[in-house]
């Protein structure tokens, strides 16, 4: 009895096709926005995830000022310099090195070609910080690093627009005013969490950096790397200790510098993702209950339509129970047919947007399995109250209507 109930049910919507179509628009809209963001938001949390891990989960930035933004922070900072480089690796067991760190913009020459593009004094400690390998020519030799020779290592994006394919070693190209001899090509590493393409970019010796570029001796930024038997939050708070007994900062008095740990932005960065996804999840789910509407809608103009249908079926037989549940069975196919129409269509656009985005295509089965029960919870809910007046018909009077 329940097969020729639902089989009913599946011959009134194929009957109505067109009806059956606009009825699950709601629900396929609804289903496949939520899919959508909710993919394309956990596609995003896995490309921060995935940038950190390429700086290194255990990589700390030490950075002049307090960190403090907006028109209360007046205050001019000292400068970094290369002792206190020296003093994070010699006095602290938690850190296991550090590299000092300038950068600036600056047009890169080479012949005809010209690109604008990031200049930034470092030494090799900063490759090992970073876990930043060379996979064409050398690193910095001791003696360039402590003489300040003009030598460089350019990112593949520079690579490509000066030399396009072709070898760059032993080639020379201008920065500002300074003939630079490229020694190395660092590995593709592409797109940042925000959008910047960190190939993009010349390292140069620092000493050469602080003398050709920028004049003077100050570090902007150091780059540290915790031991690997210490969590970054020792190292954070010995690093701390002794910047501010370096800095002569008083008991109670602010930190005139900041350091910041990548694991903390790592997780500040996806708290956003996820909280943004959220959000927009929640406004695409009002188009499920939009649809649910819909359905409820539709479904008690067909009791309407159907009143004489119904009346015979009561009138031969048919119990009120059969025909709430061939109503009931209607809205629920409906709704389902809805949900993996969603399903498909929603993992399809999130499959396009990730490959639009660079960033991966993270379905989550949980989030799928959910917004199709949801789907399905929307035919019971929606469809119960014009199932419920169909089955509550009188016979007679049903018979009667035209």
């Amino acid at each position: 009895m329940i097969w020729e109930t639902i089989r009913l049910a599946i011959q009134a919507i194929f009957r109505n096709t067109l009806r059956s179509i606009l009825t699950v628009l709601g629900i396929v809209i609804g289903v496949a926005a939520v899919i959508a963001m909710v993919t394309v938001g956990q596609g995003s949390s896995d490309q921060v995830t995935a940038d950190v891990a390429k700086l290194g989960t255990n990589v700390l930035m030490v950075m002049p000022g307090a960190g403090q933004m907006g028109p209360g922070n007046n205050s001019v900072s000292a400068a970094l310099d290369a002792k206190d480089v020296e003093a994070l690796i010699d006095q602290l067991s938690s850190v296991r090195t550090a590299a000092p760190y300038n950068q600036t913009s600056l047009n890169a020459v080479y012949g005809t070609e010209d690109t604008r593009t990031s200049v930034a004094g470092t030494d090799n400690r900063y490759l090992d910080v970073v876990d930043w390998p060379v996979v064409l020519g050398r690193s910095f030799l001791p003696t360039e690093e402590s003489s300040g020779k003009a030598v460089c290592i350019i990112g593949e994006t520079v690579r490509q627009e000066l030399f396009g394919n072709t070898d760059p070693i032993d080639e020379k190209i201008r920065l500002k005013n300074v003939t630079c001899e490229v020694i190395g090509l660092l590995e593709a590493k592409g797109a940042s969490s925000f959008g910047s393409d960190q190939d993009d970019i010349v390292l140069m010796p620092i000493k050469a950096f602080q003398r050709r570029i920028t004049g003077s001796t100050d570090i902007t930024m150091i780059y540290v790397a915790a031991a690997t038997t210490v969590s970054t939050d020792r190292t954070l708070t010995d690093i701390e200790a002794l910047m501010r007994e370096r800095r002569r900062i008083g008991t109670g008095e602010e930190d005139d510098f900041n350091v910041r740990d990548m694991k903390q932005m790592a997780s500040m960065l996806t708290g956003i993702t996820d909280v943004l996804t959220g959000l927009l999840s929640a406004v695409a789910a009002v188009s499920l209950l939009v649809g649910g509407i819909g359905i409820m809608n539709i479904m008690l103009v067909s009791v309407t339509e159907r009143t004489r249908e119904i009346g015979i079926r009561l009138a031969v037989g048919a119990t009120a129970n059969q025909v709430l549940l061939q109503f009931l069975v209607e809205a629920i196919v409906l709704s389902m047919i809805g949900g993996i129409i969603g399903i498909l269509l929603g993992l399809g656009l999130a499959a396009v947007a990730s490959n639009y985005m660079a960033i991966p295509f993270s379905p989550d089965p949980v989030i799928v399995a959910i917004a199709f029960l949801f789907s399905a919870a929307v035919g019971v809910i929606f469809g119960y109250f014009p199932a419920r007046r169909a089955a509550r018909l009188d016979p007679i009077e049903a018979l009667r209507h035209q």
